[in-house]
């Protein structure tokens, strides 16, 4: 399986299957613990049974990264190739669930252009403002006071802001992609 990296399309489904085998590993483990106990002493009670039930805590965090994960899905191959197509000189970041206290939103894609950010997600249930309102607060507790983020739902509207953005980039030719990367670095850390 190759590793998809944080931030590169198709990682909520590479890490979805990484945290199911990982999963099933660690119960197998507690399984054979406590099976190679029981055989010994034919009984429960017995250290291996102590050490069994630890073992059950990464595994119950396991399978608690796989059940968070799992009602959200990668943004389709096709249209994050067009993305990328139409963002050659912008910084693209995909596959995130933003997270905070009260709400978690899958977003599918941002671009960052200097201090302008728009995302995209084709979920309907996630609050836009919320979302775009969260994003900018976390900028700001990290030293990004001036920068402006629209999340959009509707994927052609997004499109074209994309492009019009890219067209701008390529003119003004600013040497913003230092910030950007760390704007973009801030994102995926409050990303599941």
């Amino acid at each position: 399986m190759k590793r998809v990296i944080k931030g590169n399309p198709g990682y909520l489904e590479y890490k979805k299957k990484i945290e199911i085998i990982r999963t099933v590993i660690y119960f197998l483990i507690v399984a054979a613990i406590f099976f190679l106990g029981y055989t010994q002493t034919h009984t429960r009670k017995n250290l291996l049974t102590v050490v069994a039930v630890v073992g059950c805590l990464p595994a119950c965090k396991a399978l608690v990264g796989v059940i968070s994960r799992f009602p959200y899905s990668s943004m389709a191959q096709k249209e994050a190739d067009e993305i990328s197509e139409k963002a050659r000189q912008l910084t693209v970041v995909y596959d995130m669930i933003i997270t905070s206290r009260e709400k978690i939103m899958p977003v599918d894609c941002i671009v960052i252009s200097g201090n302008l950010i728009y995302g995209y997600t084709r979920n309907k249930k996630v609050d836009l403002k919320y979302a775009a309102n969260h994003i900018s607060s976390i900028l700001n507790q990290n030293g990004f006071s001036h920068v402006s983020v629209k999340i959009l739902n509707n994927y052609s509207s997004f499109l074209a802001r994309v492009e019009g953005m890219n067209s701008i980039e390529k003119v003004e030719k600013n040497n913003t992609k230092d910030l950007e990367e760390q704007i973009a670095g801030i994102i995926l850390n409050i990303s599941m």
